[in-house]
């Protein structure tokens, strides 16, 4: 799986929590219908795959040679 053409991108690898969870709710908020959005992360978030469930958004993780989790997000 190939996310480098995702329009709409978190890169959260050095925020501290919990600026990844804010972060990729606020461009859930605003993520046009049809569009996914990428997060990256340094670990796997958990916590955030239960609110995507609960919230009908679809995701696809993918971990990176060099430690990153690529997690795409779609409704």
């Amino acid at each position: 799986m190939s996310h480098s053409k995702a329009r709409h991108v978190v890169d959260a690898r050095f925020l501290p929590p919990p600026e990844p969870f804010v972060q990729t709710m606020e461009m859930l908020d605003t993520l046009p219908d049809g569009e996914r959005m990428l997060l990256l992360l340094y670990r796997e978030p958990h916590p955030l795959y239960k609110v995507l469930d609960q919230n009908g958004y679809s995701r696809a993780t993918e971990l990176q040679p060099d430690g990153t989790f690529e997690i795409l997000i779609w409704r």
